[in-house]
């Protein structure tokens, strides 16, 4: 019996919190269906695109957008949900808020280049935002994170510098929008069957045995 193949497109930015959270609880749903093949790519989203490119702090940002009480109770549920999917998330008060076109660019040569694990580098930019309080919006900081998932890193930082395929992954943002996302993470299941927030691992699992109960009738 050949195996049911389900593509997932991940339509996501990392420095959304819910999008870690939801690659994790993702990745538990698939761990559960290991009969399936998956493939998954992910997409661009920019929750806040006018963000400046050198960013600005994340606790004055945090506080501006949501008001100081409401953030502090926002940041301390999210830290319980983390903890329950095994991330640590920060709190560092240098801690920036980045633009990410970059770290999407990087995300979009990742996801052209069989060599490259792109789920292996999604990770890492979260980890870095989330978990390192690193800014993934500094130049230096993608270099390196490159380089331990296996790209180059010469050709990374001159890629960068130049800011090649920034329109692209521009277009594919608002390719995103078109389609209705306008939330992140959402998740689109086979082309057909789109999925918003971090949903539980078991929401995942049902839209999986739809689909491939839909094409053994």
């Amino acid at each position: 019996m050949s195996r049911k193949k389900i593509s997932i497109e991940v339509i996501s930015d990392p420095v959304c919190p819910w999008c870690y959270i939801g690659k994790r609880r993702l990745e538990s749903a698939i761990a559960q269906r290991p009969d399936f093949d998956f493939a998954l790519r992910w997409q661009p989203f920019q929750l806040n695109p006018d963000m400046p490119r050198e960013g600005r702090n994340r606790h004055d940002y945090y506080h501006e957008k949501f008001g100081s009480e409401r953030a502090a109770i926002l940041l301390e549920g999210l830290r319980h949900t983390g903890r329950e999917e095994g991330i640590s998330f920060c709190s560092d008060a240098d801690a920036m808020a980045p633009n990410t076109l970059s770290a999407h660019v990087l995300m979009w040569w990742a996801g052209a280049d069989d060599s490259i694990d792109a789920n292996e580098l999604a990770e890492k930019l979260f980890r870095a935002h989330h978990v390192e309080c690193e800014d993934i919006g500094n130049h230096k900081v993608l270099i390196r994170i490159a380089g331990e998932s296996g790209m180059d890193e010469f050709d990374v930082a001159e890629r960068l510098a130049a800011g090649d395929d920034e329109v692209t992954v521009k277009d594919r943002i608002g390719h995103s929008v078109a389609r209705g996302v306008s939330a992140v993470p959402f998740f689109i299941i086979d082309g057909r069957y789109g999925i918003a927030g971090a949903q539980p691992p078991d929401v995942l699992v049902s839209a999986f045995d739809q689909i491939a109960a839909a094409e053994v009738d």
